[in-house]
């Protein structure tokens, strides 16, 4: 009987896996039998997680890395296809920032500092990757967008142009990859993260996307890294090129 999500075998990167959904991503992947290499900007929270899961009986192996790096791009490439034997099956390009204004008070730098890690970080890791993904199937590229690359947030203009930038990047790519049999695909997660947290904490905010969200609820980090783990594994060998929200229904 064919088991669709094992991924005994394979080599996993995610990138910003430090806390939040990365490093639920990481450890959802090595449950399921991958080889996960943890990567952050921040290397001693990328080995914290990597610790987490060798202690709990999978396997796996940390690096720093700065996604606007294309140099440690490459290098983290490399290290997680020796993790497989020199294939890299599984890429997740999580790496993400935040900075939330009115557009009158954007600026250059803000602006810039968005798309160099969502967009041309995802670049650098993708394309550093491609040279050591396999062609028989099980290559993965899963990019993370958000709601607000699909319908937009107020006072995140920056933010929501990256991420639909990136939408646009998984279906072209998926396009190209899908002469190598390499699947590429977006998802678009809600939890409640580091990331999520000056929106839960304002009252303003959490009261809006309470209204936003039919669950009424956010989810917990490990709640959406299934998702993660179905694009990863045999049963999503026929889906490509698609964007899949996990975010209570806020997206329909």
């Amino acid at each position: 009987m064919r088991t669709y999500f094992d991924l005994t075998g394979r080599s996993a990167l995610v990138t910003g896996a430090g806390a939040g959904i990365g490093a639920a991503v990481s450890e959802a992947l090595a449950a399921a039998g991958a080889s996960v290499l943890v990567t952050d900007i921040s290397g001693d929270a990328a080995s914290a997680v990597a610790e987490r899961i060798n202690t709990a009986g999978g396997k796996a192996d940390s690096a720093a890395l700065d996604v606007s790096d294309r140099d440690a791009a490459v290098a983290a490439a490399a290290q997680a296809a020796a993790l497989g034997e020199g294939n890299l099956h599984i890429v997740v390009n999580n790496a993400g920032v935040t900075s939330p204004a009115m557009f009158p008070k954007l600026t250059d730098e803000t602006f810039r500092l968005t798309f160099d890690i969502h967009v041309m970080g995802t670049f650098h890791v993708t394309q550093a990757a491609l040279p050591h993904m396999p062609t028989d199937g099980t290559g993965r590229v899963i990019n993370v967008t958000s709601a607000a690359g699909l319908t937009g947030t107020l006072g995140q203009v920056n933010y929501s142009a990256a991420k639909a930038g990136l939408i646009g990047f998984t279906k072209s790519l998926a396009r190209e990859l899908a002469t190598k049999n390499i699947m590429v695909n977006a998802l678009a997660p809600l939890a409640a993260t580091p990331m999520t947290e000056t929106i839960r904490t304002n009252e303003k905010f959490a009261a809006n996307m309470m209204n936003r969200i039919p669950l009424k609820r956010w989810a917990e980090a490990d709640e959406v890294a299934g998702a993660f783990v179905f694009l990863a594994s045999d049963a999503a060998s026929y889906i490509t090129g698609q964007v899949l929200p996990v975010d209570g229904g806020m997206v329909m």
